[in-house]
């Protein structure tokens, strides 16, 4: 599947960085503002390079960029990667859709099968 500028891979990257818990709340504090690598690795029961390892998975995602702020690296929510991920859903959403409403046509237009034969158990 590719959603616009988006390939198989990229997706997976997307969804697997959106998959943990840790980094979804990194997402949402870095919307609120920038925070530093730092700063975040003191809001979790967790290592430094463990925070810094999540990190680099959202901004391998695309999800997030870091920038230098003199010793500091300020993490920042890429908002455009949100809405890749939000089409990306969409177009799932879309697709499935579809294919219900494809199965509904189907039905209906189905005669019904063995509507005069009694159903099992049912006496006549």
């Amino acid at each position: 599947m590719v959603v616009r500028d988006l390939t198989d891979e990229a997706v997976d990257r997307l969804f697997h960085a959106l998959a943990d818990n840790t980094r979804r709340d990194i997402l949402r504090r870095s919307v609120e503002g920038r925070l530093s690598v730092s700063r975040l690795a003191e809001l979790y029961p967790m290592s430094f390079a463990a925070v810094q390892k999540h990190v680099a998975v959202l901004e391998r995602a695309g999800l997030v960029t870091k920038e230098r702020h003199g010793r500091e690296q300020l993490v920042r929510t890429e908002p455009d990667a949100v809405h890749r991920a939000r089409r990306a859903l969409d177009q799932i959403e879309a697709l499935w859709r579809g294919r219900v409403d494809r199965m509904a046509d189907l039905l209906a237009r189905a005669p019904e099968a063995g509507a005069d034969e009694p159903v099992q158990g049912e006496d006549r």
